[in-house]
């Protein structure tokens, strides 16, 4: 029992997405993904679309993250009270293919194999569903991705390339 006036040391933990967290999703996601996603890369390239900047397209990915009836769970690492990271998955009973659309920890603590429990939890979840396939997508200009996915398995399937035009 902690001493009188000192609150209790909260371990850190990975639990279920609550819809209280979705602006610290947010806002882990518009820090983490600046310089490792395409619409950044768009924005980049042809400038500000339709009045509005990278992340408010790549924020509307995590309300479908959370809204989707795909959506088999959102999961978030918790550390001392608060969210630094998280992870969603998409389950496809038909198919057996699960999918991670989004994965991310906030910078000042990655390095600690937060990433990797959040992708294991992930995994299992899947597996716990069925799934015999799990995907997941990075850019080339992903560094931690491009190394973190293949020492937890994944195997390259395909290389995607994306072009744009204005019109």
């Amino acid at each position: 029992m902690p001493e009188r006036g000192l609150a209790p040391i909260l371990a850190p933990m990975i639990r279920l997405y609550k819809p209280d967290d979705i602006d610290a999703l947010k806002r882990i996601t518009a820090i983490c993904f600046d310089g490792v996603s395409i619409d950044r890369n768009i924005e980049e390239r042809f400038g500000q679309i339709g009045g509005h900047d990278w992340q408010f397209r790549k924020l509307r990915h995590i309300d479908d993250d959370v809204a989707d009836e795909r959506v088999g769970g959102v999961f978030v690492w918790e550390e001392a009270g608060a969210v630094v990271g998280y992870i969603s998955t998409r389950i496809d009973h038909e198919s057996k293919i699960g999918g991670i659309p989004n994965i991310a920890v906030l910078p000042d603590t990655q390095g600690q194999g937060i990433g990797r429990k959040l992708l294991e939890h992930g995994l299992q979840y899947m597996r716990s569903q069925g799934m015999e396939i799990a995907k997941i997508e990075t850019l080339a200009q992903n560094p931690i991705g491009s190394h973190l996915y293949p020492s937890l398995g994944f195997e390259e399937v395909a290389r995607q390339v994306h072009y744009c035009m204005k019109i």
